[in-house]
C-alpha cells in the first residue's frame, strides 16, 4: 500500500495537476501585467515631464527671448537746411499790409532701432508738418528693415511752404526786423511688423510728434527749440 501510495505522490510530483498548471499561469500573467504596467507607468511619467519641460521652456522663451519690444524711433537732430522769403500783399483788419511768405526746407537725421531677435519690416515712412492743424509739408522715406538688434539711420528732407496759413501768420516787415517765433508741429508714423520664427506676428505703430518753434527774422532762421515724444500701438 506505501508503495502505490508513493508512487502516486511521484506521479503527480512528476505530472502536477491542472489547478497546480493554472495556478502557475495566473502568477506568470499577474508578473507579466505588473511589468507592462510599470513600464506604461514609466512611459506616461517620461512624457508628462518631457511636455511640462517643454512647456516651461516655451514659457521662459515667450516671457524672455520671444517678447516683442517696442522700436525706438529717435529724432536725433533737427535742422534748416534753407529758406526763401517772398512778399504777398494781404488784408488784415481792413488794412492792405504787406504779408511775407516764408519756405524753409528741414533736414532731419533720424534712427530706429529693433531690439529684438527677429527684424523689423516697416512700409513708407511718411512726416507731416502742421501750423495750427494745417498740413505744410510732408516728406516720405523708402520702405525697409531693420535687423535684429540693429539701428537703422535716415536723412529726411521736407520742405515747408507756409502760403497757406501766411495771412493767419500776419508775419509783416516790421515784425520780421526785430523776430518772430513760428510754432510748428511735425508727426512721424512708421507702420510695420515683427515676425517670430513665423510663428508669432505682431503688427506695430510707431508714432513721433514734435513741437517745433522757429526764430524768424530778415537776419536770422533757425529752431529754437524743439520737443518730442514717441508712442507704440
Amino acid at each position: 500500500m506505501a508503495t502505490e501510495k508513493e508512487s502516486g505522490n511521484a506521479k503527480q510530483l512528476a505530472h502536477p495537476s491542472l489547478d497546480q498548471e493554472a495556478a502557475a499561469a495566473c502568477r506568470w500573467r499577474s508578473a507579466h501585467y505588473l511589468r507592462r504596467r510599470r513600464c506604461a507607468f514609466w512611459c506616461f511619467g517620461c512624457f508628462g515631464a518631457a511636455v511640462i519641460v517643454l512647456g516651461i521652456t516655451a514659457l521662459v522663451l515667450a516671457l524672455t527671448l520671444f517678447k516683442v519690444k517696442d522700436p525706438e524711433f529717435t529724432i536725433n537732430s533737427l535742422s534748416l537746411a534753407g529758406s526763401h522769403f517772398a512778399v504777398a500783399n494781404g488784408a488784415v483788419d481792413d488794412d492792405v499790409l504787406s504779408v511775407f511768405l516764408f519756405n524753409f526746407t528741414f533736414e532731419a537725421d533720424v534712427s530706429l532701432k529693433n531690439p529684438n531677435v527677429a527684424s523689423f519690416r516697416f512700409g513708407s515712412t511718411a512726416t507731416t508738418f502742421f501750423y495750427e492743424e494745417t498740413a505744410v509739408g510732408v516728406a516720405y522715406a523708402p520702405a525697409g528693415e531693420v535687423g535684429a538688434d540693429r539701428t537703422v539711420r535716415m536723412t529726411v528732407r521736407v520742405d515747408v511752404m507756409t502760403n497757406p496759413v501766411a495771412r493767419r501768420m500776419n508775419v509783416t516787415a516790421e515784425k520780421l526786423v526785430t523776430g518772430v517765433e513760428v510754432e510748428l508741429k511735425s508727426l512721424t508714423e512708421v507702420q510695420g511688423r515683427m515676425k517670430v520664427w513665423g510663428m508669432y506676428k505682431r503688427d506695430l505703430d510707431v508714432k513721433v510728434s514734435c513741437d517745433i518753434t522757429l526764430q524768424v527774422s530778415m537776419a536770422y532762421q533757425g529752431i529754437k527749440n524743439t520737443r518730442c515724444s514717441a508712442a507704440v500701438e
